[in-house]
């Protein structure tokens, strides 16, 4: 078994360091925040996945299944995460009225604190990285990881073409 070499964030960083290793250190970093503000404000129960779809429907407002497809689980770990949201008193599910079929979940008040706190742990990152690298490189970077999710998305496509 192989492991990534240790990143150091004091330093600049040997480029046998794989960018996907840099990634999920980095996203430790906002996952860490996020679970500590939430933690302050009384939501230390949010699993797994649960504050990227808390957030995700405070600020997008998006339709319950483009933030879970986004998720990339199945739909039964979908349907389980939503169900413990819901009993945990982070969001509301009711029947759709324009469609009685279809299931609507909207945030709890508990849900917005967690999403509002969220959102704040991520601002507080995104300020301390500005400081250390300018915004300028902060915006580069941005720029780079969309193409990188472009660049995804055009594989997906392509497979599901062949499929």
């Amino acid at each position: 078994m192989t492991t990534e070499p240790a990143v150091n964030t004091e330093q600049a960083v040997p480029d046998e360091v794989t960018l996907p290793a840099l990634l999920r250190v980095a996203r430790r970093t906002y996952g860490g925040a996020i679970r500590a503000a939430q933690a302050e404000v009384g939501c230390t129960d949010i699993p797994r996945n649960g504050a990227w779809v808390v957030g995700a429907i405070s600020r997008t407002g998006a339709p319950l299944s483009t933030i879970i497809a986004q998720l990339g689980v199945s739909k039964q770990a979908a349907g389980q995460l939503v169900d413990t949201l819901v009993l945990r008193g982070y969001l509301d599910r009711a029947p759709d009225p324009s469609d009685r079929r279809r299931m609507t979940v909207t945030l709890t008040e508990r849900g917005q604190l967690a999403a509002d706190a969220g959102r704040t742990a991520v601002e507080a990152v995104d300020d301390e990285l500005k400081k250390r690298v300018g915004p300028e490189a902060v915006a580069t970077c941005r720029a780079a990881l969309s193409a990188l999710i472009d660049i995804g998305d055009e594989a997906q496509m392509e497979s599901h073409a062949h499929e």
